[in-house]
């Protein structure tokens, strides 16, 4: 089969979307599959994979996006010769993905990966809300009507898709990760590694510290923590724009020796840094079926997080971590509840490592090939 994947954004871009898309990538060519990641910009960048097709763009200022113009020749004859064309992006690469598949007859998938409303508001906030929402609801839903199949990664993105007026008719189908490394980190990192007491109570975050995560919460949540128990401390993986404004506020409150950000960090390296963490947390509300926390659990972690669509179908209240309300100071409740307990970190983390099974890429990418066997077969015989 000759897939192809069309996206705004690739590496060198870190993201969920990005790391769900190598995944798939890798283990649909494991079992003898042709994978083509069909993108925008970065075209100085030198792939170390094969498959790997960039149209022309220019970088939309930091926020990773990319504002395309025009196909490069190779993508334009490539298209017609996919069986499968599968869109992790609406707005440039699926647009492109209908337009240049639907004649040739290859059937069009689309994964929504993001809440767009979400997104719009930390990044398009300087247009007003009600033009924004109008518009995004009418873009996704025209887009979700012309594509085959709409694939929503968790039952909360499911009713918002259907809530905010796109479709009714999503498919179910979760996200995956590869279990294997997160439960066995080659290099395990240690406290020491981390710069961080040895006694430390370790709270991990991991994505992108951006507006749109709602970092400053966490920040708040664990200020709050910190003057209760002073074991707790707390590692922030990854980077982004409000890295700033959180280390501002984390060192005036003289958190300096408390908190350790990674920066941004290669993937590969991801399972051996949460092996130094004994609780996963995010207060992100923008999550649609996070990878970040189903990897967090993979590796033994519980998840502490905000009740919210994504994240609230993932991590089950009281048995693989806690949910809470959209409010710092409970937040900052279970955090001392879990820093005070080791045997209920113990107990939730196997939980969690156990739940996280079920979302493993093999028998994920199994169904994902069934899904675009029916739609070919089904494109043939109509």
């Amino acid at each position: 089969m000759r897939i192809g994947f069309f996206a705004d954004m690739y590496k060198p871009h870190l993201s969920g979307v990005t790391n769900h898309m190598a995944l798939y990538k890798q283990r649909f060519e494991e079992l003898g599959h042709e994978v083509f990641v069909l993108t925008y910009g970065n075209r100085d960048y030198v792939d170390t994979e094969p498959g790997v097709v960039r149209s022309p763009a220019m970088a939309w200022g930091k926020t990773g996006w990319q504002a395309g113009y025009g196909l490069a020749k190779e993508a334009s004859e490539l298209i017609p010769t996919l069986d499968i064309a599968h869109a992790h992006h609406p707005f440039l690469s699926g647009r492109v993905a209908l337009a240049q598949c639907r004649p040739h007859g290859v059937p069009v998938v689309f994964t929504n990966h993001t809440r767009y409303d979400i997104y719009s508001d930390a990044y398009a906030w300087f247009i007003p809300r009600p033009l924004r929402m109008a518009y995004l609801r009418g873009f996704l839903h025209r887009f979700a009507s012309q594509v085959d199949t709409v694939i929503a990664p968790s039952p909360g993105i499911r009713q918002w898709l259907c809530e905010f007026g796109v479709t009714c008719d999503a498919l179910l189908m979760p996200n995956a990760i590869d279990t294997r490394p997160f439960a066995a980190p080659a290099n395990p990192a240690t406290r020491s590694d981390v710069s961080l007491p040895a006694d430390s109570i370790v709270f991990c975050y991991l994505g992108r510290l951006g507006p749109e995560k709602n970092l400053p919460m966490l920040v708040d949540a664990f200020i709050d923590a910190a003057g209760r128990d002073e074991r707790i401390a707390l590692m922030l993986i990854g980077d982004g724009p409000s890295r700033g404004q959180a280390t501002e506020r984390l060192w005036a409150h003289g958190l300096r020796d408390r908190v350790h950000f990674t920066g941004m960090m290669p993937y590969s390296q991801v399972p051996d840094l949460l092996a130094t963490a004994d609780v996963f947390a995010t207060a992100s509300v923008s999550e649609v079926h996070p990878l970040v926390v189903l990897e967090a659990m993979a590796a033994g972690l519980p998840a502490l997080g905000v009740r919210s669509p994504g994240v609230g179908d993932t991590v089950h209240d009281g048995a693989t971590g806690f949910l809470t309300a959209e409010d710092p100071r409970e937040f900052a409740d279970r955090m001392v509840e879990l820093a005070g307990d080791a045997a209920l970190r113990e107990r939730m983390g196997t939980a969690a490592r156990d739940d996280a099974l079920r979302y493993d890429i093999r028998d994920a990418a199994d169904t994902l090939l069934g899904l675009y066997e029916h739609l070919i077969e089904r494109k043939r015989t109509s």
